[in-house]
């Protein structure tokens, strides 16, 4: 059973959040701006909340970037409510906890419904990349690495991957003020996401976290800046970068994650007004920069499975050009967009950048 809703949670009728059993799956994100509350106290003034998921730690605290839950735990209730915010690009922590929770939620023999209040999705409706090629990360969708989707859509097209049989009801990111007005990114959705300018660099800035340069985890720009102690600033530095992006060389120690408290040397990215960047793109021609220039960058464990493309990864390698690498992601952008109107809930739709 499944279900698009456009009034508030609050005036959903369903006897599974009036009276049932409820948890909650829940960020900091989850705030009512109407009525100055979190969405899970909505539950606890009905006297039905059962249990929140919720990240352990302060919301600020980095590292902290997992929602923990049991299966054990999700026994015996009626309605599982979950509200975050996601980034835009499928390597989000948060959503990857959503999609788990539905792969849990399957393996049941009788699961609660599932309910997702959406919301806007803050790298827009931009495409980057490809569907992964084979097998995905555990608890990822087949959807580009940037998927110009809002959860809720990612969640009916997960339900359909995973043949999710039980009840998924979506409230429209347009049915409240909180969801409709509130900008995606004034509460941050995670640690490592703080500000407006840092969903649009994430899908290509999150892999580095796969190699040897930080996106600069632990400073207060992640994903704007990245950098290395092995790198060494040159005035003749020429620097890729596309219409619109402007390199500065910058230096920063992290206080958490790679290289905490050492100093690295890198680049801010920064986007002139109205520059439309494909940070995808970009970080490969970073990435293959630095590789043949420093011995010491490496793609880490785990880099193969998070891009999940063998072109991008011939493209580092030196086996095919830029031209190639382009016209390769123009094809699988074309290809996503196709499948990903299928699931979209509103009225704008999933583009690419030309």
């Amino acid at each position: 059973m499944f279900s698009f809703r456009t009034t508030p949670l609050e005036d959903q009728l369903d006897k599974a959040l009036r009276e049932g059993k409820v948890g909650c799956f829940c960020t900091q994100n989850c705030w009512d701006t109407a009525r100055g509350r979190y969405m899970y106290d909505l539950f606890r003034e009905r006297g039905n909340l059962a249990v929140v998921f919720s990240p352990r730690e302060t919301e600020l605290t980095p590292g902290t970037n997992h929602i923990a839950f049991t299966a054990e735990g999700l026994q015996g209730l009626d309605a599982v409510v979950v509200e975050i915010q996601d980034a835009g690009a499928r390597y989000f922590n948060y959503t990857k906890d959503v999609f788990m929770l539905m792969e849990a939620l399957a393996a049941m023999e009788t699961a609660p419904a599932l309910y997702v209040v959406d919301h806007i999705n803050p790298a827009g409706r931009i495409v980057e990349g490809s569907v992964p090629a084979g097998k995905p990360e555990p608890h990822t969708p087949k959807v580009a690495h940037r998927h110009g989707l809002t959860l809720g859509e990612l969640c009916v097209l997960y339900s359909a991957e995973i043949g999710a049989r039980f009840p998924l009801h979506i409230i429209s990111a347009l049915a409240s003020d909180a969801t409709r007005q509130l900008l995606p990114w004034t509460i941050a959705p995670a640690s490592d996401i703080p500000g407006m300018f840092t969903c649009p660099m994430y899908s290509g800035g999150g892999l580095w976290n796969n190699t040897t340069v930080t996106p600069a985890i632990g400073t207060a720009r992640p994903y704007e800046y990245f950098g290395a102690p092995f790198i060494r600033h040159s005035r003749l530095d020429i620097l890729p970068a596309p219409q619109g992006v402007l390199m500065r060389p910058c230096s920063f120690t992290p206080a958490a994650g790679r290289y905490e408290g050492q100093a690295c040397n890198g680049w801010q990215i920064m986007l002139q007004p109205g520059a439309q960047y494909h940070s995808l793109l970009h970080t490969l021609q970073l990435m293959r920069y630095l590789g043949d220039r420093y011995p010491a960058f490496e793609r880490t464990e785990g880099f193969s499975a998070k891009i999940a493309d063998a072109r991008m990864e011939a493209y580092l390698d030196g086996e095919i050009t830029y031209q190639d690498l382009q016209e390769h992601v123009k094809a699988e952008e074309q290809k996503w967009i196709r499948k990903a109107k299928r699931f979209t809930l509103y009225e704008d739709q999933p583009y690419r950048i030309k």
